[in-house]
């Protein structure tokens, strides 16, 4: 059974007779219901939101993100119509911004890494404890503790905090101290996501990821990573859908290629080699169940309870509410979750609600803390932190034909190329940033010429030289769960939009996410990589641009996606 008087829990024996008490006073039902983590989709303020809390017992929540005030309201109507304390979630990557609309962003696991400083990363990890505390949160769903071996991965390619272990491990920690320290230790934490993204180019959401490190070169990547997060007491981690065949056939040869499981179902991998061999005796939750790298396993009837049979502990986000609790009740009666098997994801769970004191905080009525703590959102301090992340972590790739400093003085017209991703999926990716740009540009004193269309006509090349001094081209790409791979999608074919005007005037390429756009450009010679499209990071890197500034950023070798052109 669970020890939970041991890392992560440290719980004394009144902490532990509340677990034992609260789960031998449950009914059936309310302890399948404590397996769940459900996410509410749509407006915070809907009345059947209670209902659900009500009627089907969840032991977590998640929640669009929406403005502080909507969050926060939200949050305490949960928890009050809880009969057992909710453990309340958020995917907090780069700061506040991660639990609500008006958060602040401080940093991505890339800018973290490009400004080679642990204070940015510590104080990511401070403002996302800071800010989603002020709203009622208690667990956060970072950091990543993936390591960027493939630059055409889009998952993980700006929350990686580096491309090898010991940069991971230096960032993270960075980040989980700052969490730590956020004057609200009161938080579970937790990384993801397990055994390791990074090593493929392909997405979860769309496909069973692979992870084919052999199983001495994972123990000594992925294994010294989560390894080190265990023996410094960290309290959950997020199984990916992500298998690894030649660590789990290692761990049982009796498996056949058909049998290969991603994590979330694999308890060669949840058991043998995280409880055993790691020593990981914290709660284990599942990725979110709705990704293919899980359904395309078996039939959800079946892998919603095989995922607690399997070793994890919670199960991550409901299809249909009514269908999925009868699927995991099911299989509690039909015995693919044994009653130990129950009794230790309910003992994990209570466990990490007492660990963070939930159960002491509702008796006092404080499960939320005041309202006037908003106020901590987007204060001056933080703020002022965000704009040392952007400072140090703006990164000047290259700049081969020397084209910088540009100014209003030297280059005043500029022709302005915005490109973005595909409209629409999970981060609703829009052109907020253009406008932000355009005013940025203006306010320094450019003369910003928009192109615009999806034409291919580029008219007289010597006209275009006389009427525009340099070009920028502004890259705000966002793609998730949308492809396998994200590259830059021209409009049309050879629009007008190619950079076909490099070779004719001075040509900045900026990148406000990814990290990997070289493998699309090469024939831009100065090329930025920004990694955030906040006005703070977009007025810093005009200012770079501009000679105001020195670039502090760093790199690494993905930037040059393996592509000969790109160096030159």
């Amino acid at each position: 059974m669970v020890n939970l008087k041991a890392k992560p829990f440290y719980l004394d024996d009144d902490d532990i007779k509340w677990v034992k008490d609260t789960i031998a006073e449950m009914t059936i039902e309310e302890k399948i219901g404590q397996l769940f983590i459900t996410r509410f989709h749509g407006e915070l303020d809907d009345p059947e939101n209670v209902e659900r809390i009500k009627n089907y017992h969840v032991g977590g929540i998640r929640y669009a993100s929406k403005s502080s005030e909507e969050v926060y309201n939200f949050i305490k109507e949960m928890q009050a119509n809880s009969k057992i304390p909710l453990l309340a979630a958020a995917n907090c990557d780069n700061g506040g911004d991660g639990a609500c609309t008006d958060g602040t962003f401080i940093a991505s696991g890339a800018m973290a890494e490009a400004s080679e400083d642990e204070e940015v990363a510590y104080n990511a990890g401070l403002v996302s404890g800071r800010e989603e505390a002020a709203l009622g949160v208690n667990w956060n769903y970072d950091p990543c503790v993936d390591i960027l071996y493939n630059w055409r991965n889009t998952i993980v390619n700006t929350r990686a905090y580096g491309n090898t272990p010991e940069k991971v491990i230096k960032y993270t920690s960075a980040y989980l101290n700052g969490l730590k320290d956020s004057e609200v230790s009161d938080i579970a934490s937790c990384v993801k996501h397990f055994p390791g993204d990074g090593v493929e180019e392909r997405d979860q959401h769309l496909v069973l990821g692979i992870n084919d490190f052999e199983p001495e070169k994972w123990d000594d990547t992925f294994g010294k990573v989560y390894k080190h997060h265990i023996d410094n007491g960290l309290m959950s981690i997020m199984a990916g859908h992500i298998a690894m065949p030649e660590y789990q056939k290692k761990l049982n040869p009796q498996l056949s290629d058909q049998d290969i499981m991603p994590a979330t179902l694999a308890p060669e991998l949840l058991n043998d080699l995280l409880r055993d061999k790691l020593e990981f005796n914290g709660l284990i939750l599942t990725d979110a169940s709705h990704m293919l790298g899980m359904t395309a396993a078996m039939p959800r009837k079946d892998y919603v309870p095989k995922s607690i049979a399997a070793g994890c502990d919670m199960f991550l986000f409901f299809n249909d509410i009514e269908e999925d609790f009868q699927f995991m009740l099911d299989g509690y009666k039909n015995g693919i979750i044994t009653e130990q098997r129950l009794n230790e994801a309910l003992e994990r769970i209570l466990g990490l609600k007492a660990a963070i004191k939930l159960h002491k905080k509702a008796e006092k009525n404080e499960l939320v803390p005041a309202k006037e703590n908003l106020e901590i959102i987007g204060q001056k301090e933080h703020l002022d932190m965000a704009a040392q992340a952007a400072d140090k972590g703006i990164t000047l790739v290259k700049d081969s034909l020397n084209q910088l400093p540009i100014t209003p003085e030297t280059h005043p017209r500029i022709k302005l190329y915005y490109l973005y991703g595909e409209l629409g999926g999970i981060y609703n990716s829009d052109i907020a940033s253009r406008d932000i740009i355009i005013e940025e540009l203006e306010k320094v004193g450019f003369e910003v010429d928009l192109n615009e269309g999806e034409g291919r006509e580029k008219g007289k090349i010597m006209d275009y030289r006389d009427n525009y001094d340099a070009a920028f081209v502004f890259a705000d790409v966002r793609g998730y769960a949308q492809q396998n791979n994200y590259r830059i999608q021209w409009k049309a074919p050879m629009a007008n939009e190619v950079p076909w005007y490099a070779a004719e005037i001075p040509t900045v390429f900026v990148s406000l996410n990814f990290t990997n756009h070289y493998i699309d450009v090469p024939m831009i010679k100065t090329f930025i990589n920004a990694h955030s499209n906040t006005r703070e990071v977009i007025r810093q890197s005009i200012e770079k641009i501009m000679g105001e500034s020195e670039f502090k950023g760093s790199y690494n070798e993905n930037v040059w996606c393996d592509t000969w052109e790109a160096r030159r």
